[in-house]
Order: structure tokens, then C-alpha cells, then sequence
């Protein structure tokens, strides 16, 4: 079945049980699932429920789709997103992204835990993402182009919005919330980086380093969605002094970072110029 045809029954299924139009889709990530607890949530869904939808398995399917307000605007946030490490495919790992546009949504914001690579970053530090760098090994736009999705070679010279940045780079000052900007580097993962991988990735220019983000924000430039990307800098990679590095640490160092981050989100979305960037694209 052609992915449209796929959208199309997947939207369906929850417009017939969901009112809400969301304008704004948002996918968190590691240890930042709690900024779903601050949306008036109208509409739940669990992943498995949807048609076509990537199956959860390995406990995993509690997974939900979330559909209300977060501020003042009609949101449809995924609380847990889809590695490729876990198996699933480029295009599984994009298909909420897919979702949330055929829902309505034209600005995606997005979240991951990421290690540091900037000498300059601190652990605990907030980064919102200008660019990336693609070490996947992969891209979710592989095979037959769907033109009514979008363009076969979408231009990629900007995924992050400048304007959002922008906006979010004024009010995280406005609010005193520290915020750096950086590139991130994607890797399919789930092993760590090695020291000379490290280095390498220092070298190239990136900022932080995760596995995540890059499919979704390719499909959703591919959608013609406007981008905003935060990392939350759980660890410092520094390949001249090394130490092993838990899961459980980067847990708890996301955690610690949330409630910025959330301050941060919502204040955007509550913007008076995100709401003439919504008008403009409509």
C-alpha cells in the first residue's frame, strides 16, 4: 500500500474520534516525556492502535499519541519516539512525523538527550539545533517518491527554521533560560562513540551527538514543515578524558533539564509571531 493511502486511513481512524486540529506537532525524547503531562489532553491514542502505525513491542506499547492544548494552541504531541536501533525502519521512524502533517500540524518541534561535544557545554546545558549532520547511513525518503507528499530532492540548506530559532533564542533571554546553539550529529546507534569517533565528529564541526531527530526532521522538511529542535546535553564527550557513560545518568540528567525546556516550549508556542507564522502558511 502507497504511504499516502497509508496517512490517509491512519488520519481517518482518529478524526472520527478526535475533534482536534492540531497546528503544531511535537515528538520528545529520552527522559522528556513529562512535558506531555502539561497538555490538556482531549484525545489519547496508543501507538498500536493506530492503522499502519509502527507496532511497540519489548513492553513498549503504552506508547501513546496525545491530542489537545498545550498553552493556547491545538497540539498533537508523541510522547516516545521510534529508533532505528530498536529495529524499525527510516520510514517506521518518520511515520509520526508523516501523521501529524496529514492531522493539519505545519510546525513540528522536536527533543532529544545528546552528548556534548563543545568543549564550551556544560552537562544539564539546553541547545537548540541549527543544522545537523547525517551519519545515519540512511534516509527515510529512500525508494519511490510519493510528488504529493512531497519533492523528490527536497533542498535542505535550512531543516531548522532561522525563524523559529530565532524566536526561541529571544524568549529563553526574556526568561533568563540559558541556551546554546549547535549542530547535531545524528548515528544510528545504540552503541556509544568511541574516543576516535569522538574526535572525528569534534572535528567535522558538530555540537552534540544522538541518535535520533535527523529521519523525522528530513521527513518533516519533505512535508514542507517548518522545524524546531532542542537538545538537552546529558553528557560531555571529551575524547582526551573519556569515562563510561549509563543510560541512567542521562535519564536523570534530561529529567533535571525538563522543566526549562518545558518553560521554554510553551512560551514559544504562546507566541503572538508563532501565530502569524501559522497565518502565513496556511
Amino acid at each position: 500500500m502507497k504511504l499516502e493511502n497509508m496517512l490517509e486511513e491512519a488520519r481517518n481512524f482518529v478524526r472520527k474520534k478526535s475533534s482536534v486540529k492540531p497546528l503544531l506537532g511535537i515528538i520528545l525524547g529520552t527522559g522528556l516525556s513529562g512535558l506531555a503531562d502539561h497538555v490538556e489532553a482531549r484525545d489519547t491514542f496508543l501507538y498500536n492502535n493506530i492503522p499502519h502505525f509502527p507496532q511497540c513491542t519489548d513492553g513498549e506499547h503504552r506508547k501513546k499519541m496525545i491530542l489537545g492544548r498545550f498553552g493556547k494552541r491545538e497540539v498533537v504531541v508523541f510522547q516516545e519516539r521510534l529508533h532505528c536501533y530498536e529495529g524499525y525502519t527510516m520510514p517506521e521512524v518518520a511515520f509520526p512525523v508523516r501523521l501529524m502533517k496529514a492531522l493539519g500540524a505545519e510546525i513540528f518541534i522536536t527533543s532529544n538527550a545528546a552528548g556534548g561535544l563543545n568543549p564550551k557545554f556544560s552537562s544539564g546545558d539546553l541547545m537548540v539545533i541549527s543544522d545537523h549532520i547525517n551519519l545515519t547511513g540512511g534516509n527515510p525518503l529512500i525508494g519511490p517518491n510519493e510528488d504529493r507528499l512531497g519533492a523528490r530532492f527536497p533542498d535542505m540548506s535550512q531543516p531548522y527554521s532561522d525563524r523559529l530559532i530565532s524566536l526561541a533564542a529571544k524568549i529563553a533571554k526574556h526568561e533568563k533560560i540559558p541556551l546554546e546553539k549547535g549542530i547535531y550529529a545524528g548515528l544510528m546507534g545504540p552503541s556509544l562513540e568511541t574516543k576516535a569517533e569522538t574526535r572525528f565528529l569534534r572535528m567535522m564541526g558538530a555540537d552534540a551527538v544522538g541518535m535520533s531527530t535527523v529521519p523525522e526532521v528530513i521527513a518533516a522538511v519533505h512535508s514542507r514543515m517548518a522545524v524546531l529542535g532542542f537538545s538537552v546535553i546529558t553528557n560531555l564527550n571529551n575524547s582526551d578524558n573519556m569515562g563510561p557513560v549509563s543510560i541512567e545518568e542521562i535519564i536523570k540528567v534530561a529529567k533535571r533539564t525538563e522543566s526549562k525546556l518545558i518553560r521554554l516550549v510553551e512560551k514559544v508556542i504562546e507566541s503572538t509571531y508563532l501565530e502569524e507564522m501559522i497565518d502565513a502558511k496556511k
